[in-house]
C-alpha cells in the first residue's frame, strides 16, 4: 500500500484556513493512491501554547475537523491520521485521530507534553490506542512522545504495523539542528526505534516559520529494519508517498535463525505492563 506524509505548517489560531490546507493535501495524496495519509501535531490550530486563545478554537472530537477527515476518508476508502486542539470539558488536549471510511479509528491525547505545552494542556489520559485496519493495524503518538522509548515499544508489542506519528519538530533540545542530509535528531531516532521494534513509523512534521516557532521538518518514514521509505522531506509544503509492505513487520522479527528480537527479549527479567494487567 501506499503510505503519504504530508508536510505542512499551520498559522496560528488560523483554524479554518489550516483545515482547509489538511482537506487540500489529503485529498491530492488519496489521488495519488495513498492508502494513509499523515498530517503534522495540532495542525488545525497551529502550534501554539496559548490556552486561553486555543479555549477559542478548540474543538470536541466529533467536531469539524473530523468531519471533513472522515468525508475525504470516506470517499477515497483511506484513513487520515492528524492533530489538532481538542477540547472536552473544561480541559484542553493535544490530540491526534486517525479516520477512516467509517469514522473514528483511534482517538490519541498526547502523553508527553513538551515544554510551555504543559500550560495550555492536560496531559493525555486515553493511553496507546491500537486497532486493526484495512491499512494495517495502526498506532498513534505524538512528537516529544517518541523520546520515551517505551511509547513504540509498548505499541509494537500490541501489535502495531505502523506507528503513525504527527509532530512539529523545534530546533533547541539537541545540540545539531540538521545533518547534511537534512536529518534532524528526532527523525534519526525514529528511523531507530523502527528497527528496534521492527515496525513502520511515520512521522509528519510542521516545517518553516509559524509565530514564535521554526519548525525543522525531516518528515520521515522508516522501515522495520531501519531503513528510510520517505524522507527526509525538506520543504515548506511538501506531500510525498511510499510503496510499503506490511509483512516486513513481521519478516523483520526473525534476522537470522539465531537472531529473532521479538523472540529473543526476556519478560522472565523485565516487562511492559498492559492496560489490561499483562506484561508484554
Amino acid at each position: 500500500m501506499k503510505i503519504a506524509l504530508v508536510q505542512i505548517k499551520g498559522e496560528p489560531f488560523a483554524a479554518e484556513a489550516n483545515r482547509a490546507l489538511t482537506v487540500d493535501f489529503t485529498r491530492r495524496a488519496f489521488d495519488g493512491g495513498a492508502a494513509l495519509v499523515v498530517l503534522p501535531e495540532l495542525i488545525v490550530s497551529g502550534y501554539v501554547t496559548d490556552g486561553r486563545r486555543l479555549r477559542e478554537i478548540a474543538e470536541p472530537v466529533d467536531g469539524p475537523t473530523v468531519d471533513a477527515w472522515h468525508a475525504l476518508a470516506r470517499d477515497a476508502g483511506g484513513f487520515v491520521v492528524g492533530g489538532f486542539c481538542e477540547r472536552a470539558g473544561d480541559e484542553l488536549y493535544n490530540t491526534a485521530v486517525a479516520v477512516g471510511p467509517e469514522g473514528l479509528v483511534l482517538h490519541y491525547r498526547k502523553v508527553h507534553l513538551f515544554a510551555a505545552e504543559k500550560h495550555a494542556f492536560a496531559a493525555g489520559d486515553l493511553g496507546f490506542p491500537v486497532a486493526a485496519t484495512s491499512a494495517g493495524i495502526l498506532g498513534i503518538c505524538v512528537c516529544y512522545d517518541l523520546r520515551f522509548v517505551e511509547v513504540a515499544r509498548l505499541l509494537a508489542l500490541r501489535g502495531a504495523q505502523v506507528i503513525c506519528v504527527p509532530t512539529a519538530w523545534v530546533p533547541g533540545f539537541d545540540a545539531e539542528r540538521c545533518d547534511d542530509e537534512g536529518m534532524c535528531p528526532q527523525a534519526h531516532g525514529a528511523v531507530l526505534q523502527a528497527n528496534l521494534n521492527q515496525v513502520f513509523i511515520a512521522c509528519a512534521s510542521q516545517c518553516g516559520v509559524a509565530g514564535a516557532f521554526d519548525f525543522l521538518g525531516s518528515s520521515v518514514l522508516a522501515d522495520p529494519y531501519g531503513k528510510r521509505a520517505l524522507g527526509p522531506l525538506r520543504g515548506e509544503a511538501e506531500l510525498a508517498l511510499a510503496d510499503v509492505e506490511l509483512d516486513e513487520t513481521v519478516r523483520a522479527q526473525e534476522r537470522s535463525p539465531l537472531v529473532s528480537p521479538r523472540a529473543d527479549r526476556r519478560t522472565d527479567v523485565y516487562g511492559l505492563w498492559s492496560a489490561d494487567g499483562r506484561i508484554l
